[in-house]
């Protein structure tokens, strides 16, 4: 440190007014998708390929996403496939183009976390809010079985799956707008409860693509417990066998291609898939191919969706016995549990349980 000549003693210097900046909160993003199958073209365009958009374009934002292997059990399901499943989603993920660098990806049930906010969660809601979900109501319909508790209580287990991340963002399609309003009043009920607790999310809607249409009936969602094999399209079919699904999709009687949900189901459905994978808009679409055919039309778009699947479907072989698979879902895991502990602790205290001081 200088010293003053006169006095002899030390000198302070003056620090310059500079301030830091401080950088912003960072924001989470969640989802997950349900092990009971394998994927289809539907669950590509409408979750997976905005996944990797968004981890791409969406600076200041941790994402979770994970393998909701707890909501499998909902319905009757093999344990040897169930674990199938899971492995081969956590593939896919990935072939998909997820970066384990961005993106925490990891298995639902390896956080026990999830299964006890879920109950409290489950002690949050009413009765009547879970009677009245509509994928319950047509999931009951089809029960040929026993009804599971779990299948009328599964949204409180969505709803924790969101709040133990204080997810800012949740990405859905039409068909989840009910589920994270349901989120949304239980976050808010919560608060309201025991003091200020969980983020209230928002939903995060896809420009395009958000909801594919089966390829035989496209006024119903693709669907891969669909028994008509021609009305889904999965990510690991055989490229030959995708082609000629496209090729006999249903349109209608009037060649025109245009875009018109209630008038032209088909068609429209296929624009949507076109537009989704190439990124062109519908409306560039209609033109390039206003004088042209179904025919046409359908044999462009059959090479589009094969060449989109195509290397997936090489890097899912990649990662599928490859033990890298295993060290991501580890790293993924360990982030979430660290999240998912300080929230439920937070819970507790909230509650009075325990003995958490």
């Amino acid at each position: 440190m200088p010293v003053s000549k006169s006095t002899g003693k030390a000198k302070s210097i003056k620090k310059p007014d500079v301030k830091v900046p401080i950088p912003p909160k960072q924001k989470r993003l969640v989802s997950g998708i349900k092990p009971t199958g394998q994927l289809t073209l539907g669950n590509y365009i409408g979750a997976l390929k905005q996944f990797v958009k968004l981890q791409d374009e969406m600076e200041n934002t941790e994402l979770f996403i994970f393998i909701a292997d707890l909501h499998a059990i909902t319905t009757p399901i093999d344990r040897q496939e169930l674990k199938k499943n899971i492995r081969s989603i956590a593939a896919i993920y990935l072939a998909c183009g997820l970066n384990p660098e961005k993106v925490n990806l990891f298995i639902q049930s390896e956080v026990n976390e999830h299964a006890v906010l879920g109950y409290i969660m489950e002690s949050t809601a009413y009765i009547g809010e879970m009677e009245r979900m509509t994928q319950y109501k047509d999931k009951k319909q089809k029960q040929t079985e026993g009804i599971r508790t779990s299948l009328m209580t599964y949204p409180a287990l969505m709803a924790a799956d969101i709040l133990m991340y204080d997810a800012d963002i949740v990405p859905i399609g039409d068909d989840q707008k009910q589920h994270l309003e349901l989120t949304r009043n239980l976050a808010t009920r919560f608060n309201n409860l025991y003091g200020d607790t969980f983020v209230v999310p928002e939903g995060f809607f896809p420009e395009t693509g958000a909801r594919i249409m089966s390829l035989s009936d496209p006024t119903k969602k693709m669907d891969k417990s669909n028994e008509n094999h021609k009305s889904y399209i999965l990510l690991l079919d055989d490229l030959a066998s995708v082609r000629n699904k496209i090729k006999s999709a249903v349109t209608d009687s009037d060649a025109l291609i245009k875009y018109d949900v209630k008038k032209k189901p088909g068609i429209s459905n296929l624009l949507t898939i076109y537009s989704s994978l190439t990124n062109e808009p519908v409306k560039e679409i209609e033109q390039k191919y206003k004088d042209k055919s179904y025919a046409v039309f359908k044999a462009d778009l059959a090479e589009i969706v094969a060449d989109a699947l195509r290397p997936i479907q090489q890097r899912y072989f990649e990662y599928i016995n490859n033990p890298k698979l295993d060290e991501i879902l580890n790293q993924g895991a360990e982030r979430a549990r660290l999240i998912a502990s300080r929230k439920i602790e937070k819970v507790f205290k909230r509650l009075g349980m325990g003995r958490v001081k």
